[in-house]
Formats: structure tokens, C-alpha cells, sequence
């Protein structure tokens, strides 16, 4: 007999769940856990729509449990706290990231690197400690520990939800490899939901900011819309050798398998180019450009939850959101289908409490 995901748990719930890796969703009867003594139940308000969901949804990574209620990018307003909750209150607008549990025990969970640790629990397509899945934001409530919940500022408007996911991968790798000193010039490769919030990020820590795209095309929004200085065609060989060793730092943001070595070529002496995005198959990595001026290329995965607490109060304090579209949760298909094709500038979100009705 199929497994009842809507008698599981006490407590309803309702979503768009995946059932398949044709990645399709549809309305989704399950159940969440009663509010433990530590834990936060609140009702989703917004879900951003990330690009990873894109990719879970369709097995791309080979690691999807169906079925699969997406969103990691989720804010809501608190219903119900536990006996033992210190940090929240019933009405506080909170948020929740990519995860909801980690082992708090480990190194990395001591230093506050939660997204670090070994035994994570992702906000979807993970196991709960009780083993069973955890399912996402694209639903009307959610229940979390405490600890892995924020805070949500007063004067930030709610719908900026991918700050939870697209915000803090971009602001943390800026701020722990030290490209966020006023004065640096720092590349973005990728003017994506990603590449969007670096920009915005890497301005208000007051670097110089070069985008860096294939479409010739971004050069307007690019500069006009989201305040960077300068714009280079990676597919012109003039345009790069004439920027040659000039970036301190490069944040790359695309997913897609692409050449390493012209950007490379792009950083100065000591120069890091730390990649955020997800490509499916390796990139090829050449050595010598890393030799010839001691260059290090890293990687970054979103951030832990004092950082993220941090990184949100410095976007209320910066006025810095996502450039977003907001759309009904009946119209989910189609943005998924849309940003596949990287029609949105820059960031789907779910208007979760307006539009998500019970079938």
C-alpha cells in the first residue's frame, strides 16, 4: 500500500508536490509535525522560486525523493511557538532557508557553519531525524527548530524572500574571502538570481563591480538597472585580454558547464574566483593560470544561521531586495518552465498566502 504522507504527522498541510522526475507539480495533500517544545510553526506568506529547485525537481543531481514539495527561500508570519522557544513569538515574521537541521555538535556547527555540517537536514528532499521527508515552502505552513529560523525585519517587505537563498549564497562568499573592502573591483559572472544579488551586495560594500556575460544584451540592465560599472562580453577575446588582471575577486553564479581559464586570466596576482553556481558535469580546470600569480578558485554554499541573521539585517539597513516577479501559486509550472529559459529578471516568487487554495 502507498505510503499516506497525509496521516503521517498530526498536523494538515497543503502544497504542490512533484511526483516524478517529469518535475511537473500539482496540489499535494500531507502532514507536518505537532510544534515541538523548540520548534516554530508559521504560515508561509512567500517562496522564492531558486534554480536548484529546477534541478531537484528533475532528478538532475540524482539525489530526488519524491515526492518532492519544493522551496528553500520561505517567509511567514509565527501561528505557534513550543514551551522552550526563547527567539520567537507568535506573529513575528520569520524566515526559513536551505536547511532545517544540522547536528549541532559537530566543528563546523560549533563556528556556526550549520549549512557545513555533515548531518544536514535541507529544507526539502532531506529526511527529518524522525526519517521521514521534509518537504518545503511551496505549502501553507511550515515547523522548524527554532535555531534554524530568522528573524525578519520590520522594514524589509516579505516577498524579498530569495535573500534566503540567492542573498546569502552571494553575500557570504563576499564577505569570508575579504572581496567586500571598499575599493576592490570584483567581477560577477552571470546576471541571474544569483549574479543580481552579488552585484547588489558588492556595491554596497563598496567595491567596483564588473559583470561579466555571454549576452551582450545584459549590458543595459547590467549597468542602468543594478549599478554596476563595467560589462565584458566573455565570448570576446579583445574585451577580455583589454581586462586582463585587473579583478580582485570573482564571484561566478552560472550553473551551466563553462570555461574556467578566460576568467582566470581576468584576476590579478593572489586574485579568487569562487564559484556559487552548480554546473551538472566538471568544469575543466587549468593549473598554470593558478601557479603563474598564486590564484585560488574555491566554492561556497550558502551560509550558516548567525550569517544569515547578519546578512539580513544588513539588506534592511542597505534597502537591498531581489528584483522579483510575483505570481500566483496555480502559475508555478509555467515560472519553472520560464526559468528554464532564464525568462525572469530576476527571481519567481510564490505568493504563497493569496493564492494557494485548498483542492
Amino acid at each position: 500500500m502507498a505510503k499516506s504522507y497525509e496521516n503521517e504527522h498530526p498536523i494538515k498541510a497543503f502544497g504542490w508536490a512533484a511526483r516524478d522526475t517529469s518535475g511537473v507539480l500539482s496540489p499535494f495533500n500531507f502532514s507536518r509535525r505537532v510544534t515541538g517544545e523548540k520548534d516554530v510553526q508559521f504560515k508561509v506568506m512567500y517562496c522564492g522560486v531558486c534554480h536548484s529547485d529546477l534541478h531537484q525537481l528533475k532528478n538532475d543531481w540524482g539525489n530526488s525523493l519524491y515526492p518532492i514539495v519544493p522551496g528553500h527561500e520561505v517567509v511567514g508570519v509565527v501561528t505557534e511557538v513550543g514551551s522552550k522557544v526563547q527567539k520567537f513569538k507568535v506573529g513575528d515574521k520569520v524566515g526559513v532557508g536551505c536547511l532545517v537541521g544540522s547536528c549541532r555538535e559537530c566543528e563546523n556547527c560549533s563556528v556556526d557553519l550549520e549549512n557545513y555540517c555533515p548531518r544536514l537536514i535541507a529544507t526539502y528532499n532531506g529526511h527529518n531525524s524522525d526519517g521521514t521527508l521534509t518537504f518545503g515552502g511551496y505549502s501553507n505552513i511550515m515547523v522548524s527548530d527554532e535555531h534554524f529560523v530568522v528573524h525578519w525585519p520590520e522594514n524589509l517587505s516579505m516577498d524579498a524572500a530569495p535573500l534566503l537563498c540567492a542573498g546569502i549564497t552571494t553575500y557570504s562568499p563576499l564577505k569570508y574571502f575579504g572581496l567586500d573592502k571598499p575599493g576592490m573591483h570584483i567581477g560577477v559572472v552571470g546576471l541571474g538570481g544569483l549574479g543580481h544579488m552579488a552585484v547588489k551586495f558588492a556595491k554596497a560594500f563598496g567595491t567596483k563591480v564588473t559583470v561579466i556575460s555571454t549576452s551582450a544584451n545584459k549590458k543595459q540592465e547590467a549597468i542602468a538597472r543594478l549599478g554596476a560599472d563595467s560589462f565584458l562580453i566573455s565570448r570576446d577575446p579583445e574585451q577580455m585580454q583589454a581586462a586582463a588582471s585587473t579583478l580582485d575577486g570573482i564571484i561566478d553564479t552560472v550553473s551551466a558547464v563553462h570555461p574556467i581559464l578566460p576568467l582566470l586570466n581576468l584576476l590579478k596576482s593572489h586574485g579568487k574566483l569562487v564559484m556559487v553556481g552548480a554546473p551538472e558535469k566538471p568544469v575543466e580546470l587549468p593549473v598554470f593560470p593558478l601557479l603563474f600569480g598564486r590564484k585560488l578558485v574555491a566554492g561556497s554554499c550558502i551560509g550558516g544561521m548567525k550569517e544569515t541573521q547578519e546578512m539580513l539585517d544588513f539588506a534592511a539597513k542597505q534597502n537591498i531586495t531581489p528584483d522579483i516577479e510575483v505570481v500566483p501559486m496555480d502559475y508555478v509550472n509555467t515560472a519553472l518552465d520560464r526559468l528554464l529559459k532564464s525568462d525572469v529578471k530576476y527571481r519567481f516568487v510564490l505568493d504563497i498566502a493569496n493564492t494557494l487554495d485548498k483542492k
